[in-house]
């Protein structure tokens, strides 16, 4: 059975945007036994202490948050060397949410703490996505800030090495017919294949932004040769010269960008300008 560690924690640096809260869930990623021991990555040890053993998950309620019949989700799965509040900070996710004008609840599970690995324990189990997501609404609605614990739409973004994590939740997370979208923002290392056959058996909306720098050219490259094969449609262009129009009316995205690795999240109010284009409902 699911439970909440600790009370929730309001977070004041957001509070011009909405609420944003700290809970720790037993259906996070972490604690996970694949890493009991740590991990070792070139020369570096990683404890278990230290980077596996942080069951936190921020929530982000924005400002005019409408409480309705179901509740619509944005999961972001943070990159590698990264954690829940230089993803929410650094990347401005909070911000862009309300800026989006839509009417969803920010979702950011801590990962690999501070640490270059792309194993996400539970979140890459079977069902453990469904799981973490049925907790999550569970506490929302326990905490008095939604009134049911239906789920609506759920939308799936990640940044850099999000892909393993991604690609899992895709494949056996258990919500097939509840993730509406997915955004990989400069994240297509690998996994290739899951999300070819996402895409083609979802009839669902991708949106993948990659740079030159960033290691993830050839593979993107690579997956629209595959779409085009099985006469997938997809637009592609120079993110610069991307319009909202296109990015509402495509259903399979890629866009290449000048921007370095750590910027495509944010730089140009990227997630922003996606969730704009989903499809959530407005706040």
């Amino acid at each position: 059975m699911s439970f909440d560690l600790f009370a929730e924690q309001p977070i004041q640096s957001f509070c011009d945007y909405g609420e944003l809260l700290k809970t720790q869930l037993s259906s996070a990623p972490f604690p996970h036994p694949r890493r009991e021991n740590g991990y070792t990555y070139g020369s570096q040890f990683y404890s278990r202490e230290k980077h596996y053993n942080d069951s936190s998950v921020a929530l982000f309620i924005p400002k005019g948050f409408r409480p309705t019949d179901s509740v619509d989700l944005v999961v972001h799965i943070h990159g590698w060397s990264s954690n829940i509040d230089t993803a929410l900070g650094g990347h401005l996710l909070p911000q862009q949410l309300v800026a989006s004008g839509k009417n969803a609840i920010l979702v950011v599970p801590e990962g690999p703490r501070n640490a270059p690995d792309f194993f996400w324990g539970k979140l890459e189990e079977p069902g453990g996505f469904q799981h973490f997501i049925e907790d999550v609404t569970g506490y929302l609605f326990r905490a008095g800030k939604t009134t049911t614990r239906n789920i609506g739409s759920v939308i799936l973004s990640g940044h850099s090495g999000a892909y393993h994590s991604i690609s899992y939740v895709l494949k056996q997370g258990g919500m097939p017919e509840t993730i509406r979208e997915v955004y990989l923002f400069d994240a297509l290392y690998g996994q290739k294949e899951q999300f070819v056959r996402w895409v083609d058996h979802s009839q669902r909306k991708m949106v993948v932004i990659y740079t030159d720098p960033g290691g993830t050219k050839s593979e993107t490259q690579s997956l629209m040769k595959d779409l085009r094969a099985l006469r997938i449609a997809y637009y592609a262009c120079e993110e610069t010269a991307v319009s909202p129009h296109d990015l509402l009316k495509n259903r399979v995205v890629f866009l290449h960008t000048d921007l370095g690795h750590d910027m495509v999240v944010h730089h140009r109010s990227q997630f922003r300008d996606y969730l704009r284009a989903s499809c959530l409902l407005d706040s």
